[in-house]
């Protein structure tokens, strides 16, 4: 854990130009996707494997993108009991996308009784406030996939380039 926080800043001190521990005035989709991996890893204690394609400037629907996408990965690292969490986000023109995959013990999505508002409100109810789409598959011993999409402004990339954190 420690080795891969100290991967992590100096990636950012080699790569980005910037201290690692001052906050990101000009966050952008993929310094939230990396500030994701680094919460989950430290308050967890579960490895997050994060690739990005892309990087565009936030807005206020790809903020709830990101945070949806915070719930769903803090979801798998308390309940998965899997080793490493997955995550996939993706910078197209026309929509950003994250998948957030686990291969723990998984859940029957119709089984999760009413009260239980994570996935309900904090993933699916801000997706769809924003116009975007959240689908979670899930069975018992398969793990968990959530696919979140988000239609996007008429904004181009900032890189296309891939990148692995």
């Amino acid at each position: 854990q420690l080795a891969r926080m100290q991967e992590r800043e100096l990636r950012s001190w080699l790569f980005e130009g910037r201290d690692p521990n001052q906050p990101d005035e000009n966050m952008t989709f993929a310094s939230g996707i990396r500030q994701i991996q680094q919460d989950v890893e430290s308050r967890y204690g579960v490895p997050v494997e994060a690739v990005m394609v892309g990087d565009c400037e936030l807005d206020d629907s790809l903020n709830a993108l990101v945070a949806a996408a915070r719930e769903a990965t803090v979801n798998a690292a308390k309940w998965s009991g899997a080793s490493v969490i997955s995550l996939f986000a993706e910078v197209e023109p026309g929509e950003v996308s994250i998948v957030v995959r686990d291969r723990g013990q998984g859940f029957d999505p119709e089984a999760v009784p009413e009260d239980r508002k994570g996935l309900a409100e904090s993933v699916h109810g801000r997706m769809t406030r924003r116009g975007g789409t959240a689908t979670v598959t899930s069975a018992p011993g398969e793990g968990t996939k959530v696919s979140l999409k988000m239609p996007r402004s008429a904004t181009q990339p900032r890189s296309s380039a891939a990148s692995r954190s």
